[in-house]
This record gives C-alpha cells, sequence and structure tokens, in this order.
C-alpha cells in the first residue's frame, strides 16, 4: 500500500462512474502488452486489513477467471505483503525469460479522489505510506485509491470499509479480464481481414460495462 497526494497522474478511472468497466480496459489495453511472452500480475497487500486488501482480493478474482491465463501472485488465500515480497520479487526475475510485471496495490490519497482507479507506468512502492521500506515492484502499477491519507494511515487501512475495497478490485479484475478479451477478438479480427471492430461489446458479450 503506498500514498498519493499528488495529481500528476496521467490514466485513472472512478469505480463508481459510468462506463468504468469499459473505460479501464482501454487503460489495460494501452498500458499493458498482452502479446508478451511473459505476464505476470503481482497483487499485494494483506488480507488482515480491509483497506489493503485490494491487491488481494484481485488476485482472488483473476484467479478464479478459468478464462484469464497469466501467472497471478498474491491472493487472499497466498497473500503478496512485506514479509515475502523480496523474496517473490528475487523468483520473478530469476525467470528465463524476462516478465512484464503489473503490479496492483491499495493507496490512500486526497478526500475528492477516493474510488479512483490509477495506472500509470513505472513500478510502485508498497509500504510507502505506512512508512515501510519495501523494494519497488512492476513495469506498470495498477493503484486503488481506498481511503483519505495523511494521518495514521495504519489505522484508517483497518478501518476502510469493506464494501469500498471488495467493489474497486472487483471492478479491476473484471476490467483486466475484460481487456484481454478485446484483445484476442481484435488479433482474430485482424488475422481474418475483419474491417468491422466497432461493436466490440456485443461480440464479447458483455452487457454491464457501468
Amino acid at each position: 500500500m503506498q500514498k498519493i497526494i499528488n495529481s500528476s497522474i496521467r490514466s485513472f478511472v472512478h469505480h463508481e462512474q459510468t462506463g468504468a468497466l469499459w473505460r479501464l480496459s482501454d487503460i489495460f489495453l494501452e498500458y499493458i502488452p498482452f502479446d508478451h511472452e511473459n505476464i505476470i500480475f503481482c497483487c499485494i497487500g494483506t488480507d488482515r486489513s480491509t483497506g489493503d486488501a485490494l491487491g488481494p482480493l484481485t488476485g482472488s478474482f483473476l484467479s478464479s477467471f478459468h478464462s484469464f491465463p497469466f501467472e497471478v501472485i498474491g491472493t487472499l488465500e497466498n497473500p503478496l505483503h512485506a514479509i515475502n515480497l523480496a523474496s517473490t520479487i528475487e523468483e520473478i526475475q530469476q525467470k528465463p525469460t524476462t516478465p512484464f510485471v503489473v503490479a496492483i496495490d491499495a493507496c490512500l490519497g486526497n478526500e475528492k479522489n477516493v474510488g479512483e482507479i490509477i495506472v500509470h507506468e513505472g513500478p510502485l512502492f508498497p509500504g510507502k505510506a505506512v512508512k515501510k521500506e519495501l523494494p519497488p515492484i512492476g513495469d506498470i502499477s495498477v493503484k486503488g485509491i481506498v481511503n483519505v491519507g495523511g494521518f495514521m494511515e495504519m489505522l484508517v487501512l483497518q478501518n476502510t470499509r469493506l464494501n469500498v475495497t471488495y467493489s474497486m478490485s472487483n471492478k479491476i479484475a473484471r476490467a483486466l479480464l475484460l481487456a484481454w478479451q478485446r484483445h484476442l477478438l481484435k488479433k482474430k479480427h485482424d488475422g481474418n481481414n475483419e474491417t468491422n471492430y466497432n461493436n466490440t461489446r456485443q461480440q464479447i458479450g458483455y452487457t454491464n460495462f457501468s
């Protein structure tokens, strides 16, 4: 979990805004090279704190999608947190094919930004808001602002509404799945030299893009 207090963010979506799922999948398609040989989703956090559970919840959702083919590290059952983060990063770096890592974590921010999901290039720094020195991780970062930062961050995280964390993590996971499905559909159309790629929502079969 880290803290966000500035607004120099390239891409963000509020999880409750109309069309959030589709817009978030647009952003993921822009940032994630789904053709990469080895993509790993590292979902950071702990199930012992409602605010910091965004990562493990997202990981559990992703792991439940049978059509999502990528490696997921960090779930409610097996969290990726301060204790095992460094060793996990070391294992990832030893893989024969250099992976593209998508790091997902909760963060704190301004009151007006609570509920926003932020995506940007480069690593995130887990534990920064609670003064923990942990190694950076990620080729891109996905952050969910779950509560307000600035004072007694640990207590704020522990008293964050589970509904907020659950809703945001569910939206992130579903948008990642949708982005992957859209990527496959585009490849299929490109391979068949199809020119009609406009109505992808109906072709994928999604009916709820809120």
